[in-house]
């Protein structure tokens, strides 16, 4: 994978410094020169080590599917009930909470927890001493293959979170309220900070951006690695015979789609409205931030229909969004490598910032 390097912009074309790649930062409507084509080649590629359409609303939801559903105000569940507020009051002391369960060494002097909760393993990755206010990133899918940003974000206090038993969702409505009885856990039971920074990796970009959506007042912000932000574009992709997206698909996993989001036919899944790439002013509203690591060279997942998209729509309502391209390589590895620190470094900037905790 090449190198990146780091680059600014504050309008118009980023300047690329060292060997490629380039950081975009879009508080001010700036955006990042492309290359490449982004295009997809091959017929049946995937994504995944081991994958999203719409209107948007002024409270921020994933509608059910087929209804183009009301948006419920922050703060409200998926399904229409209400969510116990954030607490209030003094920031938590930098001690680890007595998570139950099953505790292991994850190296380097790190612990990992798991234990039950609301019929799902929650697993928690832990420094021996956390940052005061216990500020945590939240693992929409695959949250091994990043081993030296989750390393580093141990050494820098950080907690990180996956759920377990939730994978191949797609970030559908059902998965949505899975994640907000692990939330109500965190941050209800162990007091751990109430706003999250939430990766998207790969597919696990639409259960990042669709939480976000439906409960802005809980994220800080998103970090999207070559993540998914479109179901139309993976699993959908060429499939769909719509020249919108020009992908491989993922095969079999679109009819995964249809299923776990309760879709009648692929028209129906096709008309959507609150994939990512459509569902963003509630996030811009919200203040939360986003951050995208980005391969244009990209064969599985099309960046111009997915990241591409984001950062032309995203500026425009007001939103902070950033962007380091990787010119050069394909959607695996995933990840900044050798360095992980522009993200790193950006991730706890945006939970203190969000959290009002020390930088």
């Amino acid at each position: 994978m090449a190198a990146c390097g780091d680059t600014t912009s504050n309008g118009g074309n980023g300047t690329p410094a060292g060997s490629g790649g380039g950081v975009g930062s879009s508080g001010t409507g700036g955006s990042t020169a492309p290359t490449g084509s982004g295009g997809a080649t091959g017929s049946g590629g995937s994504i995944g080590s081991s994958g999203s359409g719409g209107a948007t609303g002024t409270g921020g939801t994933i509608g059910p599917s087929g209804s183009g559903g009301a948006a419920p105000d922050a703060g409200t569940a998926s399904d229409g009930s209400a969510m116990d507020a954030p607490p209030k009051g003094p920031v938590t002391p930098g001690v680890l909470p007595s998570f139950p369960g099953n505790k292991a060494n994850y190296g380097n002097g790190y612990f990992k927890f798991d234990f039950p909760a609301n019929g799902h393993t929650i697993s928690v990755y832990a420094p021996p001493k956390p940052r005061d206010g216990l500020p945590w990133v939240w693992h929409g899918e695959f949250p091994d293959v990043i081993p030296n940003t989750n390393n580093a974000w141990l050494a820098k206090g950080l907690m990180i979170v996956y759920v377990n038993g939730a994978s191949e969702q797609y970030g559908c409505p059902d998965v949505v309220k899975v994640w907000e009885a692990a939330y109500t856990t965190l941050v209800g039971t162990y007091h751990m900070a109430p706003k999250m920074v939430i990766t998207g990796i790969s597919r696990g970009g639409l259960y990042a951006y669709n939480f976000a959506a439906t409960h802005p007042d809980q994220v800080a912000g998103i970090y999207a690695d070559n993540g998914t932000c479109d179901f139309r574009s993976w699993p959908g992709g060429r499939q769909l015979n719509d020249p919108r997206w020009q992908g491989p698909g993922g095969g079999g996993a679109w009819q995964t789609v249809l299923n776990v989001y309760h879709f009648k036919d692929t028209a129906e899944a096709i008309a959507y409205q609150f994939n990512p790439i459509d569902n963003l002013a509630p996030l811009a509203k919200a203040g939360v931030k986003l951050f995208h690591v980005t391969a244009q060279m990209d064969t599985a997942l099309p960046w111009k229909e997915n990241t591409g998209i984001i950062m032309d729509r995203y500026p425009k309502m007001g939103g902070d969004f950033q962007v380091i391209f990787k010119p050069n390589a394909d959607h695996h590895p995933h990840g900044l490598e050798p360095d992980p620190s522009p993200v790193v470094n950006w991730t706890v900037a945006t939970l203190a910032s969000a959290n009002g905790l020390a930088p």
